[in-house]
């Protein structure tokens, strides 16, 4: 597992390298499904590093990245990436954007790392080894008022009549609740798992979003479900991490 560590590193800093590099400056951006679901040159760019240097080291192993998709291969090992999370910060100048990579063995997150290098910020976990901020440990807040709960979550590109997003935000503003959105699901789940929110929660996520994330919030001490409380399962949309003391309050308003 050393060596697969040392590769996650590496390859997550030098992705990172590539996205503070070319951040502000000029680089062709298409559209995906949506005018706002983008993804740049740069993406391609820093998903192409990663996966090159995984293949060079395992190539055995599975991997499973936004724009490049999925390779299956019999190895219990699966790389999950996402090069650019949060490409329409990225792509409007805005520095909450990182890298996020993960490494699931069977179906256990083991190893995490997402990095924001415009932030010079380095989060990693590792499973059943706590949670890291450039090299120094972090836990999620105490906050156990959830009046007083500082919140953060996201909304899709694309609604369903299945669920509106809107309906929780509405009701938890309407409460005085301060709700930020950050943009990147995997900086969302960093600033829980390091303190600075006490909640995050969102309806559409894809496993490459949340993968490393997941792990960080757990090895910090916080609680990761879907909205039935149940522990959260990567290839799962909807997703609430907490620190654990408001967690089920969180359900609750979601549910109600």
């Amino acid at each position: 597992m050393e060596n697969i560590k040392k590769v996650l590193l590496e390859a997550t800093h030098e992705a990172g390298a590539i996205l503070l590099e070319r951040f502000q400056g000029h680089f062709e951006i298409e559209h995906k499904e949506g005018i706002n679901d983008l993804v740049t040159e740069v993406d391609t760019a820093c998903e192409s590093v990663i996966i090159n240097k995984i293949k060079h080291h395992f190539p055995d192993h599975s991997i499973l990245s936004e724009e490049d998709g999925a390779t299956a291969n019999a190895s219990p090992f699966q790389w999950i990436i996402d090069p650019i999370d949060g490409t329409v910060n990225f792509a409007h100048g805005v520095p909450l954007c990182c890298v996020s990579i993960a490494l699931k063995k069977d179906n256990e997150i083991m190893l995490g790392a997402i990095y924001n290098p415009m932030m010079d910020e380095f989060f990693f976990a590792e499973k059943g080894k706590g949670a890291y901020l450039n090299g120094d440990p972090i836990s999620v807040s105490s906050k156990a008022d959830f009046n007083t709960a500082f919140l953060v979550t996201g909304f899709p590109y694309h609604y369903d009549n299945s669920t509106d997003p809107l309906r929780v935000f509405s009701k938890l503003i309407k409460r005085g609740l301060p709700i930020r959105r950050l943009g990147s699901a995997a900086l969302d789940l960093c600033w829980v798992a390091c303190g600075r929110f006490d909640a995050f929660w969102e309806y559409f996520l894809n496993p490459w979003d949340l993968a490393a994330g997941l792990l960080l919030v757990r090895e910090a001490g916080g609680r990761v479900t879907n909205f039935k409380g149940d522990e959260h399962a990567i290839f799962e949309p909807e997703m609430l991490a907490s620190n654990d003391h408001i967690h089920a309050d969180l359900l609750n308003e979601l549910n109600s």
